[in-house]
């Protein structure tokens, strides 16, 4: 049975400052659960009708209205669990570097970790604008993800200052990613959903690419997290 005060500290971690006063965050969902279990984070707690996670520690059987109650979904998902959130690794500025500059939506900075994991690309450097990675929309979006790939909080002006390697953003006025020289290390940035790459992020910028248009359409830009792809996708091949 899940008690009074679970249910408060559960229902709390849907917002960002009591993630991180408990250091903790929700994940939903039996195969996203597996990959937490699989990886370096640390198990909580575990809430889940009966049939599952046989002989896992923490693990609280629950009723499927008791989990409706803690759930973030309109739909659970048979199971729910609250894993610690670990120490922020420091990254290591080597090969492709994915950074993104105040994005918002918790689907499109999911994706973009799905993105990294795909390709290889072990770390995610964010503003500290940016979403919370640990947001439970964000975490469902990556599924699974987000344990294979190192996400950074930081000041972006600071860190790309002080790496030494060449700056690419995505701008509509850029140069076609289809032309331009694309080296094995560097760092590409994708700007916020409605404003793109700030001022002060775009005076960091020494190649400015962009993804052309075809044909006479009148639609204004990509979804950030599809034209990451489209951008990801050409560094690596060349």
């Amino acid at each position: 049975m899940v008690s009074k005060s679970q249910i408060k500290l559960i229902t709390s971690l849907n917002q960002k400052k009591y993630r991180q006063q408990h250091g903790l965050f929700v994940v939903e969902g039996i195969k996203g659960i597996e990959e937490f279990l699989n990886s370096h984070f640390k198990l909580h707690n575990l809430f889940t009708t009966e049939g599952f996670f046989d002989g896992q520690a923490n693990k609280e059987l629950v009723s499927e209205n008791e989990l409706k109650k803690i759930s973030f979904l309109k739909t659970p998902q048979k199971a729910l669990a609250i894993f610690e959130i670990p120490q922020a690794i420091k990254t290591e500025k080597k090969g492709l570097q994915l950074v993104v500059d105040d994005l918002r939506d918790p689907g499109n900075l999911g994706t973009l970790i799905r993105l990294c994991d795909w390709f290889n690309i072990e770390n995610l450097v964010c503003s500290n604008q940016t979403v919370d990675c640990y947001n439970p929309k964000v975490v469902q979006a990556t599924m699974g993800s987000i344990t294979r790939v190192n996400v950074v909080y930081t000041n972006l002006a600071e860190y790309l200052k002080a790496a030494n390697l060449p700056v690419y953003g995505a701008f509509m006025n850029g140069v076609s990613v289809y032309e331009a020289d694309l080296p094995e290390e560097a760092i590409l940035i994708l700007g916020n959903e409605a404003n793109g790459i700030s001022t002060e992020i775009a005076d960091c910028v020494t190649h400015k690419i962009s993804i052309p248009q075809f044909g006479t359409s009148t639609t204004e830009s990509l979804n950030v997290a599809i034209a990451g792809a489209i951008l990801v996708s050409e560094f690596k091949r060349n």
